[in-house]
């Protein structure tokens, strides 16, 4: 078989299954599923590398979610660039595909949300736990926002199932080359550091330095910001139209 007759089963496919499932089960399920979306959002893993780094300083636990982080930046958007994938709802017209959730803008393939649910979920439940049934939950839990996105009409199949794919890759990259890479680099620049140190428990910084503190919340206000920027634009671009 060549390769564009299989992409073009892999896309018939892809179709059939999008066509059944979005918008599965109405109202209530959909509520439930964007629940489960909102977890393969890179907006909580950034509050959690700055909360690491801020407010509970772990270099370990920090190096290794940022390099998550940054694998999946830098694999995800490269694929995304190369494949340039329409998202299903700019493909088929309004009334077979509905979107119920805020609209993205990025391309379809692959699945970014998918991505960071697999690779966070194995170096939670492999690496930092050591849990098989943590890693098991996980697969359990990458599957169920991985249909999520089907069912919300913003990804096909095949964009999540290559997206946990790469979570896998991620993981791997992360366990053996970037998180080891971040860690001594952190261990490193440490030695420069003028101050003690407080690790694995609250800054004393947040409450003797007001300096620090106020850099604190400036980048956690930049993370939320950041996270409902389109949301915002979405609002304003409405207003103008009823002006």
């Amino acid at each position: 078989m060549e390769f564009k007759e299989f992409s073009n089963r892999i896309d018939q496919w892809d179709q059939k299954i999008i066509l059944k499932y979005n918008g599965l089960g109405g109202k209530p399920i959909t509520f439930i599923l964007r629940v489960f979306s909102f977890f393969g959002r890179e907006t909580l893993w950034l509050f959690l590398i700055a909360f690491y780094l801020f407010i509970w300083y772990d270099p370990f636990l920090l190096s290794y979610i940022s390099a998550i982080f940054l694998t999946g930046l830098i694999l995800i958007l490269l694929i995304k660039q190369i494949v340039k994938r329409k998202r299903p709802f700019e493909r088929f017209e309004k009334d077979k595909i509905t979107v119920f959730e805020r609209t993205p803008t990025s391309r379809s393939f692959p699945s970014w949300h998918s991505y960071n649910v697999m690779a966070y979920g194995l170096i939670f439940g492999l690496f930092f736990l050591k849990s098989p049934i943590i890693s098991i939950l996980a697969f359990f839990f990458a599957a169920l926002v991985s249909f999520s996105r089907i069912q919300l009409g913003v990804h096909y199949p095949s964009d999540v199932i290559f997206g946990c794919i790469i979570g896998i890759i991620g993981f791997l990259i992360t366990v053996f080359l970037t998180g080891p890479l971040i860690l001594h680099t952190l261990i490193y620049f440490e030695q420069f550091i003028e101050f003690e140190i407080q690790y694995r428990q609250i800054n004393p910084m947040l409450l003797n330095n007001i300096g620090y503190l106020m850099l604190s919340l400036c980048i956690f206000l930049i993370i939320f910001l950041l996270a409902i920027n389109k949301t915002i634009q979405a609002l304003l671009k409405k207003k103008r139209v009823k002006v």
